[in-house]
């Protein structure tokens, strides 16, 4: 999500929140489920990726297919309805949509889908809706059983149309991905801005475990396998959901009306609700709650014990680099945990490359766009990461590690020397004296830094 600088003009401290074609056979000669259609460059489906795009960035062997659920969360606080004379809130049942991507049997000939959304627009125009294109295919019947869960968390206003670089190609490498539509408030409507930080922590808890229910009956998801991934103002929820403790001290219970979070805050009655055990992996992408919102203070970042993958760009001036993702990195050591940082990246590294239809205006573009990075180049170097994460730490594919254990921290230190003969695309092994990340093309692994940190355990 691009909570974008000219937010500040609504409120100094609105911005001070932070964002907040057949069925595909294995074989290294097929290109993909995606196969047929250009890449994200050439206006093709965003997860599928270029030549100069990392090794484990490309698509998997696995058909894909998409499904969508509705979910019903019964008698709910509404966080906005809070009446100060009784100190009571009105209840309703929460409906909430999630987007499903699945291994799948995908005949030949069978239509892909294209994803439908719309983002707000800078005021007073009218919400923009755009289309992105996509490889999976609509009610395919699911190829496999026993997929490892992956659950998504999208941006303040954001969609999963927006995050398909993500869902599709996960799910052409094995995973089953469910991505939540939060259905926020507008991000231009500051008074509800409440309503995320009480109900983004309580949504991917909801949906967590309901899925891994529901779709372990189904025999689709081995429900001791989940990993939780968010954007931003999703980034807060899934590293509440894995254990960061929301502090009862922090301003964000200020910030919700009737003491409403305090209940689910550390050591509070309804603790348990925002929390889902057994998580085996967390992939943040420039979090919110860090910085002024401080949700969870020092103490709450210790009850993170999944491994954990932090991604964010270092000139993020939406949630700040240095008391966000840095400071997150820093603090939770009770987990195994990675820093990737794009050097001079900002908060637009969370979705899909801009769509054709959101680029009349800078406002609309910019949710997508990074000023410096070429969107799709930071789309495939966060899967390329993800994929090599998740593997290592959700499969347990110990040969991962070596993608993740690079040879120095900093990517522009990476030699390739000329004695070190090979095709001029090929994959640096990161070993027999090429000291290139794994998994890069020579001469294309600037503007990196990966920090990681083994869990240092505390009591908490």
């Amino acid at each position: 999500m691009r909570w974008k600088a000219k937010l500040s003009t609504l409120s100094v401290a609105f911005a001070l929140l932070g964002c907040c074609a057949g069925a595909v056979g294995a074989g290294a000669s097929v290109a993909g489920p995606g196969f047929g259609v250009a890449g994200p460059g050439a206006g093709g489906p965003p997860s599928r990726f270029g030549v100069d795009a990392p090794e484990l960035a490309h698509l998997g062997d696995s058909a894909v297919g998409v499904r969508t659920l509705a979910l019903v969360q019964r008698k709910q606080e509404d966080v906005l309805s809070f009446n100060p004379i009784n100190r009571s809130f009105q209840k309703s049942d929460r409906e909430l949509t999630v987007d499903l991507w699945y291994p799948a049997v995908v005949p030949e000939g069978a239509k892909r889908e294209s994803y439908t959304a719309s983002l707000p627009s800078e005021p007073p125009a009218p919400p923009v809706s755009f289309t992105v294109p996509g490889i999976a295919v609509r009610d395919a019947p699911p190829a496999g059983k026993a997929h490892p869960l992956v659950v998504v968390s999208h941006g303040y206003s954001n969609s999963p149309a927006a995050m398909t670089w993500l869902t599709e190609n996960l799910a052409s490498k094995g995973y089953v991905v469910a991505a939540i539509r939060h259905d926020d408030p507008p991000i231009t409507d500051r008074s509800r801005f409440a309503q995320l930080l009480a109900r983004r922590p309580l949504d991917v808890a909801y949906v967590t475990r309901t899925l891994g229910t529901l779709l372990a009956r189904e025999k689709l998801i081995d429900p001791s396998r989940v990993a939780l991934v968010g954007y931003s103002m999703g980034g807060y929820g899934v590293l509440t959901a894995a254990g960061a403790t929301l502090d009862p001290t922090s301003p964000v219970m200020t910030m919700v009306p009737g003491a409403f979070l305090n209940r689910y805050a550390r050591n509070g009655s309804k603790h348990d609700a925002v929390t889902v055990e057994g998580v085996r992996a967390v992939v943040a992408l420039a979090p919110a709650g860090g910085g002024s919102l401080a949700a969870w203070g020092a103490e709450g970042l210790l009850g993170i014990h999944a491994p954990l993958l932090l991604i964010s760009g270092n000139s993020d001036r939406t949630v700040d680099y240095a008391t966000g993702a840095h400071a997150i990195f820093e603090g939770a050591t009770n987990a195994d945990r990675y820093l990737l940082t794009f050097k001079e990246g900002g908060h637009s590294i969370g979705l899909n490359p801009v769509p054709e239809a959101m680029r009349t205006r800078l406002w609309d573009q910019d949710w997508f766009e990074d000023p410096v990075w070429r969107k799709d180049r930071i789309n495939a170097i966060n899967v390329h990461f993800i994929t090599a994460f998740l593997d290592r730490y959700v499969r347990d594919d110990l040969s991962r590690d070596s993608y993740l254990s690079v040879t120095q921290p900093d990517s522009d230190a990476g030699l390739w020397t000329a004695e070190n003969r090979s095709a001029y695309a090929a994959f640096s092994p990161g070993a027999n004296g090429i000291s290139v990340w794994k998994g890069f093309q020579r001469n294309h692994a600037a503007g990196l830094e990966l920090l990681q940190a083994k869990a240092t355990p505390h009591a908490n």
